[in-house]
């Protein structure tokens, strides 16, 4: 009878002891969120409930040391998976600082440089890479980006990568298209990543966009020239 009066009681003080580190966890958890919410707060605009807005954007990144047109705000939109352009929700910031393990403005300075780093991995560069034509779409419907738009996107996010400098001066040179779409976004990014610079391994029964197939025939006659 002893036996079995230890053996329940040893059950009894495993679920205790479970409780216990549970409300510990969770008022770690509490303690951070609350953190995060008063760094929020410290933005959100007072005219929109739970956001924080354009103004509060560029007050976040003065306070970075970072202009609103630098890639790393871009990344921090990308990481937050902001759904509005120029706008942070509460949710966003929350579920983006906490992956981030951020809760301050120090914080956030030493985390930026990481951002930079994930997109080293062709995976990341190409989630980053589409997010960034999404989050300029900022219309209800909307499928397309205009060229200025589109080419400044292109030059902020591909830099010095092959092929870049060349397809902007194609897409700003020629008439014929107004708008860039997703897929000849995507395709283009393919393009950078699998075509030479002398265009030698360029094929146009791969299906590439017609865009790309016109951008290839106009730098070859522009190299011929050059030549």
């Amino acid at each position: 009878m002893r036996r079995s009066s230890t053996r329940r009681t040893g059950v009894l003080l495993q679920p205790a002891s479970g409780v216990a580190a549970a409300g510990t966890g969770n008022k770690a958890a509490l303690r951070e969120q609350e953190k995060i919410d008063t760094f929020f707060n410290q933005y959100a605009d007072k005219t929109e409930d739970n956001c924080i807005g354009p103004d509060g954007i560029e007050a976040l990144c003065e306070d970075l040391g970072v202009s609103p047109t630098d890639i790393k705000v871009l990344l921090l939109a990308w990481k937050l998976q902001a759904a509005r352009q120029g706008y942070f929700s509460l949710e966003e910031w929350r579920k983006g600082l906490k992956a981030m393990r951020v809760d301050s403005l120090d914080k956030l300075k030493k985390a930026l440089p990481a951002l930079q780093q994930e997109v080293v991995s062709p995976y990341s560069f190409k989630d980053f890479y589409t997010f960034s034509f999404k989050y300029c779409l900022t219309e209800p419907r909307q499928k397309t980006l205009d060229l200025e738009t589109a080419c400044q996107m292109l030059d902020l996010v591909l830099g010095s990568r092959p092929h870049v400098g060349s397809f902007l001066h194609f897409l700003q040179e020629q008439s014929e298209y107004k708008a860039m779409n997703l897929d000849q976004w995507s395709a283009f990014l393919r393009f950078c990543d699998e075509i030479k610079s002398d265009l030698s391994n360029y094929d146009e029964s791969q299906a590439w966009p017609l865009l790309l197939d016109n951008y290839v025939e106009w730098a070859k006659k522009r190299m011929q020239t050059l030549s």
